[in-house]
């Protein structure tokens, strides 16, 4: 038979199907059936080895998938599947074998399935190792080629991936609506009541392609914009459609989704969403790709635009998007703080003894707008640094202010997490949050902009000028950090560029710029510059990297002064953090 061949340990182990599959009491496989297979009827077909579990979410939802592969596959291209089993019971093993029609090794023989995990290298779940009729592994990644391509992967060999890759640029280059929305099974998409809507007739108008999933965030908060839009050029005839790309999985979701919508769709799970999601490189949802009327691609998301402009962006052409810019240049040109914080009624922000301050009194003077809420971690953690940096600010000038602006879910946090704060706010649920967000495309808490005496925005990136400099960035002018930075090269102009230290003796250590880092001899809070070892991520200050009892050095607020002691500058849902950053998910 032939070989299976494997790198483990560092060495090639060559092993036939048998021998790779079978123990000295068992030749066989299982089927969910409880009928044994004799290994040596498996000659000559190609594998797919699917290491799975059935408390494993993902291995869940990709079981079906495979399962669908398999049936078209099993038959006419002499395809066989064999489950490695997780599961740590045989109850559950039985239970999701029961949905699998393929083999398996039995879940008794739990040193093979150990033996199997040990020879493909198993990290994570699910994992589908794709070997050819010659018994040679030939795709480590069959999880992601099957939900990529489907059967179309078959035989899932190097030479196939480059064939589809191939076959997709052709795709992209000779691309029609007809060849984007027409599959051989289907002409027509649908309208939300069910009537099928041939592609056909939309040849010729510019189409919005959606790819979204109903139950996500980001998507909820979009489509009531983007029917507005809809109407509205449908209102002004324009030659105008929208098709739903749904990748959502759960079909009364999908349903419940697109029975409101005024557009028209892909049906629900049809098998060439996931090649269109391909086609057209989705990145992020939603998305709105749109087409010309030749077909073509005009524009590969314009999702944001819609937010932004609304109706205002259509026809969505380079021109428009031109238009559009100069049109906000001219906006930031003319922004001042009124422009931003009067709304109608809305001529005021909260004082913290609840009393109401006029934007016309904070007029004149530099101003922070702080996007940030009490359940992200990562605004809580700077929130204290940013209450001590304001009150040494409004030390030195009495022309400053801050003023909170809240992603809170509820009055009580916002009580709560306001109460910490020394500052202005935005009352709680103001309408005026979200075209600040838009204003300043807060994607991730927290966030902090600076704007100058004038109103216009000096700064979006002030959270990070805090956080590397503290007051002294004040008032985070680009002249500001362009002093800062003197100041630095100036303090740093005479230390060697590399020294060798007795703590790091493996490789020298370089001068470099490290925003903030952990001195690893004396334990301390080091900023901006550090010897510093990239490849064993290690740290040490000027002083305890040179051994020099007094040198200039950085303090935490970011001023220059001398110091002879510690050295290298002293520190006093819907959403995801990374512990830096909250940020909107899907």
């Amino acid at each position: 038979m032939a070989q299976v061949t494997k790198v483990v340990n560092g060495a090639a182990d060559a092993q036939d199907l048998h021998s790779l599959l079978s123990s000295p009491a068992r030749d066989f496989l299982v089927r969910n059936d409880g009928a044994q297979v004799k290994i040596d009827s498996l000659k000559g077909k190609k594998i797919g080895m699917y290491f799975s579990a059935a408390w494993c979410g993902p291995c869940q939802r990709f079981t079906p998938q495979l399962v669908e592969v398999y049936n078209e596959l099993s038959a006419k291209a002499g395809f066989e599947v064999i489950f490695v089993s997780g599961d740590e019971d045989e109850e559950s093993f039985k239970d999701y074998f029961a949905k699998m029609p393929w083999l398996a090794v039995p879940f008794t023989d739990s040193e093979t399935r150990d033996r199997l995990d040990q020879i493909f290298k198993v990290r994570g779940i699910p994992n589908l190792v794709m070997v050819d009729d010659r018994s040679e592994v030939v795709n480590e990644n069959g999880v992601g080629v099957i939900r990529s391509y489907g059967a179309d992967a078959y035989p899932f060999t190097p030479e196939r991936m480059k064939e589809i890759k191939e076959e997709e640029d052709r795709a992209r280059k000779e691309q029609t609506l007809k060849s984007v929305l027409v599959t051989p099974s289907r002409d027509f998409v649908i309208s939300h009541d069910g009537h099928k809507v041939p592609v056909s007739e939309l040849e010729g108008k510019t189409i919005g392609l959606l790819f979204s999933v109903a139950s996500y965030r980001k998507c909820i908060e979009f489509t009531p914009k983007l029917v507005e839009v809809y109407n509205k050029l449908k209102e002004n005839k324009e030659d105008f459609e929208i098709v739903l790309i749904s990748l959502e999985d759960d079909e009364e979701s999908y349903k419940q989704d697109f029975e409101s919508k005024p557009w028209l769709a892909l049906p629900f799970n049809d098998k060439s969403s996931s090649k269109l999601a391909r086609h057209f490189m989705l990145s992020t949802l939603p998305t709105l790709v749109i087409l010309g009327p030749d077909g073509k691609i005009r524009h590969t998301n314009v999702a944001e635009a819609i937010d932004d402009y609304g109706v205002v962006a259509y026809p969505f052409t380079p021109e428009k998007f031109q238009e559009l810019k100069e049109i906000e240049k001219a906006k930031a040109e003319a922004q001042t703080l009124e422009s931003l914080l009067v709304s109608g009624d809305l001529n005021y922000v909260l004082g913290k003894d609840g009393a109401k301050v006029l934007v016309s009194d904070l007029v004149g003077k530099n101003i922070l707008l702080y996007f940030s809420g009490h359940w992200c971690p990562p605004c809580r953690a700077f929130t204290p640094k940013l209450v001590e940096v304001y009150k040494k600010i409004k030390e030195k000038d009495a022309a400053f202010e801050l003023i909170f602006i809240s992603s809170d879910r509820d009055q009580e946090s916002f009580d709560e997490y306001y109460s910490q704060m020394p500052w202005l706010a935005l009352p709680f649920g103001d309408p005026r949050k979200p075209s600040l967000a838009r204003a300043f495309k807060v994607g991730g808490i927290p966030m902090l902009a600076a704007l100058g005496p004038t109103g216009k925005t000096v700064t979006k990136e002030a959270r990070d000028l805090v956080v590397a400099h503290g007051a002294d960035a004040y008032p985070f002018t680009e002249e500001r950090v362009k002093e800062i930075e003197a100041k630095y090269n100036e303090m740093a102009k005479d230390w060697p560029k590399k020294v060798k230290h007795a703590l790091h003796e493996e490789h020298e250590l370089e001068l470099s710029r490290v925003q903030v880092y952990t001195c690893d001899k004396c334990d301390e809070e080091g900023r901006i510059w550090s010897y510093h070892c990239e490849e064993c991520d290690f740290d040490l200050h000027a002083k305890c990297a040179l051994n020099e009892e007094a040198f200039t050095t950085a303090g935490d607020n970011g001023d220059v002064k001398e110091s002879g002691g510690g050295g290298g500058g002293e520190s006093k849902d819907g959403w995801v953090c990374d512990g830096h950053l909250c940020t909107k998910s899907c």
